[in-house]
């Protein structure tokens, strides 16, 4: 993901998106929002690694290149959403999948492993694909709602704006009493034109 800037401008979006997400959290007195993050090149292992509140998030910046491991990083988060540790009473948790590229291992097994726990059944997963070369078949999959399609990002402008986008939109979803949702449960967003930034992925 380090070509053409995109890493650079993976940071910077999530970055940009800590802001919203923090008014977000204060403004909702009966629900802590926590974050935690995981990186899956070349392996799979925890950038944050411990559900961290978003008031004192401190995203330190993420490096990554080589094999996609998405299948491994699904397998990860399986094992986290078990219960224990995960409480069997608890708002949904929100998944979300940043990729520009093809799972490089078994993505069917990680993500059968992720839907073989109930809270990965019940968690809001949507997907945000960076540039043309992103399997939206894969992310679709990983999505498992007919109602709901990746997002694609062409330009580092458009992924600060969907990054920030799909945090605060679907923590608002996830806050909800169950039978609440509304359908569609994400509007399309009104991304910025492509091709504005000198980089188009």
């Amino acid at each position: 993901m380090a070509a053409d800037g995109k890493m650079e401008a993976l940071n910077r979006a999530i970055r940009e998106a800590l802001g919203p997400l923090q008014e977000l959290d204060a403004q909702n007195p009966f629900a802590d929002i926590l974050v935690r993050a995981i990186v899956f090149a070349n392996g799979a292992h925890w950038h944050v690694a411990e559900p961290t509140p978003v008031a004192s998030l401190v995203w330190a910046p993420v490096t990554a290149h080589g094999f996609t491991d998405l299948g491994t990083a699904l397998e990860q988060v399986s094992e986290v959403l078990r219960v224990p540790p995960m409480e069997e009473r608890a708002f949904p948790p929100v998944l979300v999948v940043i990729s520009d590229g093809r799972p490089t291992d078994d993505f069917e097994a990680g993500l059968a492993r992720l839907m073989s726990q109930p809270w990965g059944r019940r968690a809001v997963r949507l997907a945000i694909a960076i540039g043309a070369d992103a399997d939206l078949e894969v992310l679709t999959a990983f999505i498992g709602d007919p109602e709901l399609r990746p997002f694609t990002a062409a330009d580092p402008e458009q992924l600060v704006y969907l990054v920030r986008f799909v945090s605060t939109a679907a923590s608002r979803l996830a806050s909800l009493p169950v039978g609440e949702v509304p359908q569609p449960r994400i509007p399309e967003p009104a991304l910025p034109c492509a091709g504005e930034e000198l980089v188009v992925w």
